[in-house]
C-alpha cells in the first residue's frame, strides 16, 4: 500500500489564485491556476494551458518553488548540505543571527544555490530567509533575495508559516 501525505498551499501571485499540492513522501506536485496546470510526476515537469493564455514562467523552476518557501527550514536536510556562519541581518534596527546553507558539488538541480536562515535571537524562530537563484545560469550568484516569515499557524503541533512576504533588496 502506498503512503500519501498531501500538503496544499493556497496563495495569490500577481492577483491570480494558485493552489500547490505536493505529496510529502515523493515531492510529486500539482499547481493549479485558472489558466494553467503544472505538475511534477517524479522525472519530468509538465504544463497544461487550460485556455488561450500563455504560461510566462519556467515550469521546471517553478513547480516546487512555493513548496520550498513554505517548508523552510525543514526542507534543508538533504544529503550534501553544508552549514556555515553568516553575518547577521540587520533590518529596521533589529539584528537577526543567521546560518548559511550551501551544497556540495553535484547536489540537486542548482548546487550553486545558497540559503541563509535568519532567526529571532529571543525565540529562535526563523523570521527571514535569504536565498540566491542559480537555476538559469548554474553559476554562483551574488544577488540575494529575501522573504519575511511573520505570522505562524499551529498545525497539529507544528508551527508553519501563515504569511510570507517577499522583499526587494538593493544596495544593502
Amino acid at each position: 500500500m502506498e503512503k500519501y501525505a498531501i500538503s496544499r498551499i493556497y496563495h495569490v501571485k500577481n492577483g491570480v489564485k494558485e493552489v500547490t499540492s505536493t505529496d510529502l513522501w515523493n515531492r510529486k506536485s500539482l499547481i493549479e491556476t485558472p489558466d494553467h496546470a503544472l505538475g511534477y510526476v517524479g522525472k519530468q515537469v509538465w504544463l497544461q494551458n487550460k485556455h488561450d493564455a500563455e504560461y510566462k514562467g519556467k515550469p521546471k523552476f517553478y513547480y516546487n518553488l512555493m513548496f520550498y518557501f513554505y517548508t523552510m527550514p525543514f526542507i534543508l536536510s538533504d544529503d550534501g548540505i553544508i552549514y556555515s556562519d553568516i553575518e547577521p541581518l540587520v533590518f529596521e534596527g533589529k539584528t537577526y543571527p543567521g546560518i548559511r546553507i550551501g551544497y556540495q558539488s553535484g547536489v540537486g538541480e542548482s548546487p550553486e544555490d545558497e540559503y541563509a536562515i535568519y532567526y529571532n535571537p529571543e525565540t529562535y524562530k526563523m523570521e527571514w530567509l535569504g536565498y540566491t537563484v542559480t537555476f538559469f545560469t548554474q553559476e554562483k550568484a551574488k544577488e540575494w533575495h529575501f522573504r519575511k516569515y511573520s505570522e505562524r499557524m499551529n498545525v497539529e503541533g507544528l508551527l508553519l508559516p501563515k504569511t510570507i512576504v517577499r522583499y526587494e533588496y538593493e544596495n544593502n
